[in-house]
């Protein structure tokens, strides 16, 4: 039986995972969109050939509904969604640091609630997505979250509890790695390098890495070693972050990252 999946707050993320779903096989026909700005709506439909409708048009037709809205944003979206959404609809919610509880709360007793942290690369299909279950989400809950998202790229079931972490690892991971290559565009102008020399060669030292780290099954320390030689270029440049306390920052870093997203989750904007 052909089920139909909504898409509510279709911004950036969003628009990503529609786009994901339709080139991974989805049938526009089966695909409903929701957005606040009405030219925002027929951008989407001229776009996807997908239907455009109101948010509670939307529970009332779609099987799996998908909030993809800002936290502050989601207890306004679920008072609009509540009367209209049955209690065997799957709710996928995809805002940063706001538990399943809080969705199940304002729902249907028993509504079978998922949550998902997925990550900016959605946008080229290289998405990171964290997928846990909420009090009455079974297994094959899980399993449609995963055919959903799979198609901006992977998927990995965590405990809710590791939400956070997860939130501050991967959710926020990207900006991490593009503050690294800012930075280092700078060190290379500053050593004599053209500014799009310069990216281009950390751009494509962080592709190869990253390709490495992937495929070679190696830990991550030895493979740093393998580039680390005796009284080199590379073991100076790591004594100096070792000196500056970049390992400890970025312990410090996500921590932070984790800490907020529980703030967000306790309603503190």
């Amino acid at each position: 039986m052909t089920q139909k999946v909504a898409v509510l707050g279709t911004g950036k993320i969003g628009e990503a995972l529609l786009s994901g779903m339709i080139r991974g096989g989805w049938a526009p026909a089966d695909l409903l969109v929701t957005a606040r700005r009405p030219e925002r709506a027929d951008q989407l439909r001229t776009r996807y050939g997908v239907e455009a409708v109101s948010n509670a048009e939307a529970a009332k037709a779609a099987d799996t509904l998908i909030l993809t809205v800002k936290p502050q944003d989601m207890g306004t979206l679920l008072d609009e969604l509540a009367p209209h959404v049955p209690a065997d609809r799957l709710v996928i919610s995809g805002a940063a640091g706001i538990p399943t509880a809080f969705v199940e709360e304002r729902l249907a007793a028993g509504t079978p609630v998922v949550r998902v942290m997925t990550n900016t690369p959605a946008l080229v299909d290289e998405a990171m997505s964290v997928i846990s279950a909420g009090t009455h989400a079974t297994g094959a809950h899980l399993t449609r979250a995963e055919e959903i998202f799979s198609g901006v790229g992977k998927t990995l079931r965590v405990p809710e509890s590791q939400q956070d972490a997860a939130t501050a690892l991967s959710g926020s991971g990207p900006a991490y790695f593009f503050f690294l290559v800012e930075a280092m565009t700078d060190a290379g102008i500053l050593l004599g390098l053209p500014r799009d020399k310069a990216h281009e060669l950390i751009v494509q030292a962080a592709i190869g890495a990253a390709v490495m780290l992937r495929d070679s099954g190696e830990h991550p320390v030895k493979l740093r070693e393998n580039v680390t030689s005796p009284a080199g270029t590379t073991i100076n440049a790591i004594r100096e972050l070792e000196n500056h306390g970049v390992r400890a920052a970025m312990l410090s870093a996500l921590e932070a990252a984790r800490d907020r997203s529980r703030e967000l989750a306790s309603g503190n904007s």
